[in-house]
């Protein structure tokens, strides 16, 4: 793993609002933990709203901040998808350490990551929570050539890389992810696609999969490819409706709160290892 896979990710300070955040829980519902992982390029910010609201409801939450993210895009080249899948098993693996059951819900490559990590062995989750996962191979000519244009541009627009500068409906909110990517370490997310769509299949938790019709970044055949692909004996599906790729900060995010919940306290129903 990189240097910069620390605990402490980066050569600069995270942003007051994209830093890491925690809560123990109370009540009946503090024995289940919920990981909160973001996405590509963005940082807790994007998921900091529902974190919080999932610690009022009484949930154990842990929101990391995976390595090179919520800095400065400088500190991102050097990371790759496995430095972000440790990182991510590091935090279920303490979570889990101090509550019953842990649900992981992933934004982007954050609901990738939940995925892989839950199908992948090495821990037991409870249950996977998906909004707007990216599994398909992207399409276009920058990223067939994407293996041979890292290696004269480290990095390019986020437009050039196929995503969207805020795609968001509500007026007035951005995401606060980076405007540059590093192409190594956007390339290593795309060689980990494979890997991950062939564990699907031995996915052993219930899914909760949302998405929106209307995403801009990530486009909604990934989670229908996803329902398709799962076998697990609990499948459900969301289709947010108003909202666009940053669904944790838009329109639904109410219905998403909503809904994990229900997940949530349904999966504390089963029994416990």
């Amino acid at each position: 793993m990189s240097a910069a896979a620390a605990d402490n990710p980066g050569r600069n300070d995270a942003r007051p609002e994209s830093q890491p955040w925690s809560a123990a829980g109370h009540g009946p519902r503090a024995r289940t933990g919920i990981l909160l992982i973001h996405g590509f390029t963005g940082s807790p910010f994007s998921l900091r709203p529902l974190a919080e609201q999932f610690a009022e409801a009484g949930f154990g939450v842990e929101l990391p901040r995976l390595p090179g993210h919520g800095t400065h895009w400088r500190d991102m080249r050097s990371t790759r998808y496995d430095d972000w899948r440790a990182h991510v098993l590091a935090s279920a693996q303490a979570l889990r350490a101090r509550c019953d059951r842990v649900v992981l819900f992933g934004l982007s490559m954050g609901g990738t990551l939940a995925l892989d990590v839950a199908s992948g062995g090495g821990l037991e989750v409870a249950g996977v929570a998906t909004v707007n996962a990216q599994i398909l191979d992207r399409e276009g000519l920058v990223v067939k050539l994407a293996p041979f244009l890292e290696k004269i541009l480290p990095v390019v627009p986020r437009g050039i890389a196929g995503l969207k500068s805020n795609d968001i409906a509500k007026p007035g909110v951005r995401e606060q992810a980076y405007a540059w990517v590093p192409s190594a370490a956007g390339n290593s997310l795309l060689r980990a696609l494979p890997r991950v769509r062939s564990q699907l299949e031995q996915m052993p938790c219930p899914v909760l999969v949302m998405y929106s019709e209307n995403d801009h970044s990530v486009s909604p055949e990934n989670s229908r490819a996803l329902l398709r692909a799962l076998r697990c004996p609990d499948l459900s599906t969301l289709v947010l409706e108003r909202s666009y790729h940053v669904a944790t900060l838009d329109y639904d995010q109410p219905l998403i709160l909503e809904r994990v919940v229900a997940f949530a306290d349904r999966l504390s129903l089963a029994p416990s290892a």
